[in-house]
Order: C-alpha cells, then sequence, then structure tokens
C-alpha cells in the first residue's frame, strides 16, 4: 500500500513532525510504502474561485493556478491511503493544510462519485502544542473534508503536548492497521 503523509507545519522538530514520523513508522512497520509531503516546503497558492467561481477545477477537475499543486495533485491521486497530519491553530487547520485541503476539494468532489480520493482510507492528525485545545473541532473540520472528496474516515486522532508520547504510539498503530485492513480488504498485494 502506497501511503502519502501529508504534514502541514512550518516547524520540523515539533509535535507534528513527531506524528507524521510516527504515521510513516507505522505504514513501513506494517510493510507498505509511505512518502512524506511536508506542504510548507512547496509552493502552494490558496483557491483563486477562479472564472465565475469555478475554473477547470470544475470542468477538468484540474485546478488552473499554476505552482506545485498539480504535482501534488497526481501524486495524490496515485496514492492508496493518506495520513493528514496538522498543527491546530485557532481550532483549524494550519493555514498551508487550509489551501491544500480547499484547491483539493474543488477538485475532486465535483467528480460526480468518481472522486480520485473515493474509498481511500485518511487519518487524519490535529496536533495542538500550545494551548492543547481546538482539537475537536479542527478534526470535524477534517472529517468533513473527508467526506466532501469521498474518501473514508479511517481514524481521527487528536493530540497535545500532554498526551504526545501514548498518541505517537496510537498514530503508528493507526497507520499500521490501515496498510494490514487494505492488504486484507486486497488480498497480499496491498
Amino acid at each position: 500500500m502506497n501511503v502519502l503523509v501529508i504534514s502541514s507545519s512550518p516547524n520540523r522538530d515539533g509535535l507534528t513532525a513527531a506524528c507524521a514520523a510516527a504515521a510513516v513508522e507505522g505504514v513501513l512497520l506494517a510493510g507498505g510504502h509511505a512518502e512524506e509531503v511536508r506542504l510548507n516546503d512547496l509552493r502552494l497558492g490558496l483557491c483563486q474561485a477562479c472564472d465565475n467561481g469555478w475554473g477547470t477545477c470544475l470542468t477538468a477537475h484540474q485546478c488552473q493556478q499554476e505552482d506545485d499543486f498539480q504535482s501534488l495533485h497526481r501524486r495524490v491521486l496515485e496514492a492508496e491511503g493518506y495520513v493528514l497530519v496538522t498543527p491546530v491553530y485557532w481550532g483549524e487547520m494550519s493555514e498551508s493544510a487550509k489551501a491544500f485541503t480547499d484547491r483539493l476539494r474543488r477538485c475532486e468532489a465535483t467528480r460526480e462519485g468518481q472522486s480520485g480520493l473515493l474509498d481511500k482510507p485518511v487519518i487524519a492528525v490535529a496536533a495542538a502544542g500550545g494551548s492543547g485545545g481546538g482539537m475537536i473541532s479542527c478534526l470535524a473540520s477534517m472529517e468533513r473534508w473527508i467526506h466532501h472528496v469521498r474518501a473514508r474516515v479511517f481514524d481521527l486522532i487528536p493530540v497535545n503536548r500532554w498526551s504526545r508520547e501514548y498518541k505517537l504510539v496510537a498514530i503508528g498503530e493507526a497507520a499500521r492497521a490501515m496498510v494490514q485492513e487494505a492488504k486484507t480488504r486486497h488480498g497480499a498485494k496491498a
């Protein structure tokens, strides 16, 4: 199983990075292939709601704003599962996560049941480092996004600085279970 671990924090050594590393480790322990993508290392602009609110995302299911989104969109479509890890900022996903998910939603949610993420499993992780608050509202937003793109919620994991140690284990186990479930569903080739 090819899993894309998408992290969206500018901090390479913080809680979000640790959560992404735990997910990668879990995927690898189960015999899957993990690729981590750091959204903050990419040039991803905001959705511009092109033309009359719908540009090529509605008709061609591709974003017409040229940046790193196009190559990432292709990688997303090729993947078989996802772990989306974001820091919690004011009870929401990070700005880079919102920019990415907004644009991907516009391209994939409009495919009339043919989303490239259709029924693919997603683990959503909301990492609240500072106050430790806002995890649940962030996860609710992530869950709605997963449903919009017609993917499948595999797990929703809140983590803060107080729960860090045992939640890193839980993230790794969830990623491992996601790969194992794919192997069961699709035979040993997953």
